[in-house]
């Protein structure tokens, strides 16, 4: 019904109720502790097994498990821990126990129990639905039957029934040649059991071995198809750089053909610049100084043109104006705006000037700005370069790392996996440590250690801890051929503890005692030990055992006073004359001892179970598995995967630093481009400029002329006709006009020659040799960048490194495959061995069954010939008494010889059939055969006195211990009736029956009437015991006594819950499981019952089921279970809601 996984709140150390419907699961939920601690469910077919499964809609579980953890605090398992879970899991074809985790046997669970306190004699701990029912309508033989398991009487009566087996073997006859082939035949069979369990050992050990060397070849198979992955991997990287390498290569190779041709041409661009500058070079002063003269010629025309016509308004001004003072006036009026034009002139020359000089600074502050940013634009690609060539650098580190890396984690997981089997090889040498030793000695070994370890973690007690030095077997060593010996002399004094005095002792067991620990410890104190130089014989057949001993003399006491008194002898007669001549103890090699009291003892002895050899393989196995766990420690897994992430941060950081230069860089291209585009410009507006700067200031000159002309004017007298200075200045200045207009016509013609020349070289040098230059400089830069072979070297070196990774790659897969075939090959010879010890242990078990058949003949021939011996002594005996040469005489003759005297005899008896054959002879012979069985007798009944002796303190005992038990049981059962019925009186009743008469009696509580048999001692017996009855007064009075038959149900079932605790009081256990107790009780007995609960409780556990309320009343703590969706749930609930489940639950169940 528990589908899913449940874990139930910690229960209370006091009285625990769990209540819920009928069908919701709380009888399953007590089923599933019986399950894991009672009997009921040790031997589970797998059918039963499947039927405890969880079926439901969904797919079906395959597996469930029951875990129950113990509070441990008291120490009441021997464990050391306060917490113990014991869990029992089953599927369709396994059924474990786990007790912390750690697999164990059924037997070492149900004696761990019994150690706790739960006792097999008396499963009452638990009482399931209907047990109450059964109990209370049981015979009085089932209860006597009760009484006899909970007085563990079985044990006793085992040995009876090896006491009776004993004399049966006394008594029994044997034949002489069938017997002793019988006793053949059962040597040999136990002897080729023990060949065939050593043969299974062999084939066992193979077959681990075998299994061992195929997980081998999987996890190497497994790391084969991770390098081949690997491998896979590389190829396509390398094939992928090979690519890569190419296209670099032949880029390269394009590039460095462009490069030159690019090269070529800046030269040539760079010639023709030259030519065309010279040229320009050659052109602009001539052109400067056309120009020149053609500006002063220009100027001059204009000043004597503007001169003439002043010259020429002075004359009209007479015709103008009518006075001079109106004159003055008109000239006045002029001069003013002529002043005002002026100004303007002078301010816009002043502002084209200043322009022109802004416009030189820029273009110097711009070449400068220029020139820097050139220069960082240099620095810029610098660092990118580094930084390139730094990342390839970190790139191919970074690979190598992951190259290391996935190495060491193949060899971490190889190193796991020999830690694994070190670890199980070194579990098994445990184990057989612990089956060859006693199970006291080593919790005792086991204890000590806990107390050091205390005493450690606590802080205190340096000096017991510097004082105990271990147990004797791990302090000396010795060759092994001497283990046998060594082994046998020293016994269980192996697993002495030695320490430095009896105070570091005495504390150790203060200690011990105090945490309650299990286990047997004897201790070697060194101060306390007094041993005495022994005088050793000088003999080449024996020599001293402590002297093929290796110990450090710190424990030289500790050794003398185990193996000082041992010799070691060439064989056992040279023993027994050593030990009877020197009074020391003589043991050989093979471990046959003569003791100097005179007591040999010997025997064959299993040099597979040398403990000294395991202790030898023990310490071996943890030297080796400390140095595989400090290897797997020391794994550089952690460092160079540490390594690697700073590698990889290293990379980003460098891919940031990158992108952060090349921005840099694009920045400074950008800047620079237009810094050039402003300086093109500025060269374009300049000449503009210039000239209009040159005719402004020629239109200067001419106002200033012509104010100087008006101002020479004015005051001067009206004239209507130019004075004849005046008209000769005329005609020099048209003169000089003319003159000036046919000069200034050439030197214009010739100035737009030379500009034209002029034009025509800059505009070839500057939009088509130098833009030309530009982009082939641009295109230099670029090659450059890429061409650097930063981006090649790199791809190079990984290509190495990938080539070198896939070179180590196959080299590990050909050593897999090599140590695949080799462990193949190991596995065919482990197996080949596996098949001949099968064959053998076959051949062993078909002569074993061979044999069994044989005895079965010869056993059946033996009773044949026996029959067939008594009929041959019957006739004997009818011929009467024979000589005695008659038995010696015919001893050597065979079968057919024999058959043919007796022929003889018989055809010359046929004449003597009247004579009387029985006669003085068969009286001697009587007699002799009298005394001989006479003399049997006294030794059969020796035997068979001390046989029944055995028989009756046996049977004495379990007839005290049947006594005492129903003593304290009754007596327990009349307390607790009288609490369950105040006023009521109960008493349980002994039966007896007459084993003569067939009359039975009873026997009061307490009546220790002993009634034995006659014929054999006056020692009760417990045959005589025939039931246990009760009888009870629910009112006290002793005429209203009844017995179980008289009672109603209810009252059957309050006297069968009394002696139910009864027997818990009798022999208590650590916690109670009481199903539905209270089911058949009226509300008042209910009461009772939890009040026996509640002062029961106190040292004990109690969980209970109930559908009433009074159980609750007296309870700690609540459970409710429900069930939903076909699925059983328990929770913890308060004391509310368990009364509402119950009130709920009698209402409408």
């Amino acid at each position: 019904i528990y589908r899913d996984q449940t874990v139930v709140d910690p229960f209370s150390s006091k009285h625990n109720v769990i209540v819920g419907r009928n069908g919701s699961g709380k009888s399953n939920f007590f089923y599933a502790i019986q399950f894991v601690l009672s009997d009921e469910f040790s031997h589970l077919r797998p059918e039963q097994r499947l039927a405890l499964l969880h079926e439901g809609t969904g797919p079906r579980v395959i597996s469930a498990f029951v875990e129950i953890i113990f509070d441990n605090s008291d120490n009441r398992l021997p464990i050391d821990k306060e917490e113990v879970s014991l869990r029992r899991v089953i599927g369709a074809k396994k059924d474990q126990y786990f007790l912390d985790k750690k697999m164990v046997t059924k037997n070492d669970v149900m004696n761990l129990l019994e150690s706790a306190g739960f006792s097999r004699s008396n499963p009452y701990y638990i009482v399931k639905q209907g047990k109450i029912n059964q109990m209370a309508t049981a015979p009085d033989s089932q209860r006597l039957k009760l009484l006899r398991e909970v007085a563990g009487t079985r044990v006793y009566d085992e040995r009876k029934e090896e006491s009776i087996s004993l004399m049966k073997e006394t008594g029994r006859p044997f034949t002489d040649v069938f017997l002793f082939k019988c006793v053949i035949i059962k040597v040999k069979i136990p002897f080729i059991i023990s060949n065939l369990e050593i043969y299974r050992c062999f084939t066992v050990e193979t077959e681990r071995v075998v299994r061992e060397l195929k997980s081998r070849i999987s996890a190497m198979k497994e790391e084969k198809e991770q390098l081949s992955a690997e491998r896979q991997e590389q190829i396509k990287q390398r094939t992928k750089l090979e690519l890569k390498a190419k296209d670099l290569q032949d880029e390269l190779a394009g590039n460095s053909e462009q490069r030159k041709r690019l090269l070529k041409e800046r030269q040539k661009l760079l010639e023709k610049i030259e030519e065309k500058q010279k040229e320009l070079q050659e052109t602009e002063p001539k052109f400067n100084a056309v120009k020149e003269r053609e500006e002063r010629g220009i100027s001059r025309l204009a000043q004597a043109t503007q001169e003439r016509t002043d010259l020429y308004a002075k004359q009209g001004r007479g015709s103008q104006f009518t006075s001079k003072e109106e004159r003055d006036k008109w000239i006045k009026k002029e001069l003013k705006s002529l002043d005002q034009a002026i100004n303007d002139k002078k301010r816009q020359i002043a502002a084209i000037h200043k322009d022109l000089e802004d416009t030189e600074a820029n273009k110097e502050r711009n070449l400068e700005q220029y020139n820097k940013l050139d220069q960082d634009l240099s620095e810029v690609k610098t660092r990118v370069e580094e930084l390139d060539k730094k990342y390839y650098e970190v790139k191919n580190r970074k690979d190598e790392l992951q190259s290391e890396r996935n190495y060491l984690w193949r060899e971490e997981n190889a190193e796991q996996q020999a830690l694994a089997a070190k670890r199980e090889e070194l579990e098994k040498k445990q184990q057989l440590l612990r089956a060859a030793t006693g199970k006291a000695i080593l919790n005792g070994i086991d204890s000590i250690n806990k107390v050091l370890e205390h005493f450690r973690r606590k802080g205190i007690n340096q000096h017991v801890i510097n004082g105990y030095h271990g147990i004797v077997m791990n302090n000396f060593e010795c060759e092994p051929a001497f283990y046998t010996c060594v082994e046998v002399t020293a016994g269980t004094r192996l697993f002495y503890h030695i320490v430095e005095t009896d105070e570091v002792s005495t504390k150790i067991l203060m200690e011990f005692n105090k945490m309650n620990l299990p286990g047997e410890v004897t201790f070697l104190p060194l101060s306390k030990l007094d041993v005495r130089d022994t005088a050793y014989p000088e003999t080449n057949d024996a020599i001293p055992m402590i002297s093929k001993l290796r110990y450090s003399q710190t424990f030289d006491k500790a050794f003398k006073h185990v193996f000082g008194k041992t010799l070691i002898c060439r064989s056992m007669e040279v023993s027994t004359q050593l030990a009877r001549a020197f009074t020391m103890d003589c043991i050989t090699l093979e471990g046959d001892q003569v003791s100097h009291r005179g007591a040999l003892t010997g025997g064959y002895y299993d040099t597979r179970k040398s403990r000294l050899e395991l202790q030898k393989d023990m310490r071996k196995a943890e030297e080796e598995l400390v140095e595989l766990e400090a290897k797997l420690n020391e794994n550089l897994s952690p460092r160079i995967n540490n390594e690697i992430d700073q590698l990889m941060n290293q990379m980003q950081q460098i891919e940031t630093q990158q992108r952060k230069f090349k921005a840099s860089r694009d920045s400074i291209l950008s800047e620079m481009k237009m810094l050039k585009e402003k300086r093109q410009q500025s060269e374009k507006t300049f000449m503009p400029k210039q000239r209009s700067l040159q005719s402004l200031e020629a239109s200067l000159h001419a106002m200033e002329s012509t104010r100087e002309s008006l101002k020479a004017e004015l005051g001067t007298d009206l004239l209507s006709q130019l004075s004849l200075e005046d008209q000769r200045r005329v005609d020099d200045l048209n003169d000089e006009i003319r003159q000036l207009q046919q000069d200034n016509r050439q030197l214009l013609n010739e100035r737009i020659k030379l500009e034209g020349i002029m034009t025509r070289v800059e505009t070839y040098l500057n939009e088509n040799l130098r833009k030309r230059l530009d982009q082939v400089e641009q295109e230099l830069n670029e090659l450059r960048e890429t061409e650097g072979g930063t981006v090649l070297t790199a791809t190079t070196s990984e290509l190495d490194g990938i080539n070198k990774r896939i070179k180590d790659t196959l080299a590990r897969s050909e050593d897999l495959d090599s140590l695949i075939d080799k462990t193949e090959v190991e596995i065919k010879d482990h197996q080949k061995s596996m098949e001949r010890w099968k064959n053998i242990e076959k051949d062993q078990n078909e002569a074993i069954n061979h044999d069994t058949k044989e005895l079965e003949k010869m056993t059946n021939r033996q009773g044949m010939l026996l029959k067939k011996k008594e009929e041959c002594m019957k006739k004997i005996r009818e011929l009467g008494s024979l000589p005695q040469e008659a038995f010696e005489k015919y001893q050597t003759l065979t079968l057919k010889q024999l058959f043919r005297k007796l022929e003889q005899c018989n055809t010359e008896l046929k004449k003597y059939s009247h004579v009387n054959k029985k006669a003085l002879d068969q009286f001697v012979n009587f007699s002799e055969q009298k005394e001989k069985l006479i003399k049997r007798q006294d030794e059969l009944d020796r035997g068979y006195k001390s046989i029944m002796e055995l028989m009756n303190v046996l049977e004495l005992r379990k007839y005290e211990a049947i006594q005492l038990t129903f003593k304290q049981v009754s007596k327990n059962f009349s307390e607790v009736f009288q609490k369950l019925v105040p006023g009521g009186k109960a008493t349980l009743v002994m039966k007896k029956g007459d084993i003569e008469g067939g009359q039975s009696q009873d026997e009061g509580e307490g009546a220790d009437s002993e009634r034995g048999s006659s014929s054999q001692s006056s020692v009760p017996s417990v045959d005589q015991f025939t039931g246990v009855g009760i009888r009870v007064s629910f009112t006290g009075k002793q005429g209203e006594m009844r017995e179980m038959q008289q009672l109603s149900g209810g009252q059957k079932s309050l006297v069968a819950l009394a002696l139910i605790f009864a027997i818990q009081k009798c022999d208590p256990a650590p916690f109670y499981l009481f199903d539905e107790i209270d089911q058949a009780l009226d509300a008042q007995h209910r009461k009772a019952v939890s009040d026996m609960i509640v002062e029961l409780a106190g040292h004990a556990q109690f969980i209970t089921t109930t559908f009433r309320p009074e159980l609750l009343e007296s309870a700690d703590k609540f459970y409710g279970v429900k069930f939903r969706n076909k699925v059983s749930h328990i929770d913890v609930i308060s004391a509310e809601q368990a009364k509402d489940f119950v009130e709920d639950d009698t209402t409408h169940g």
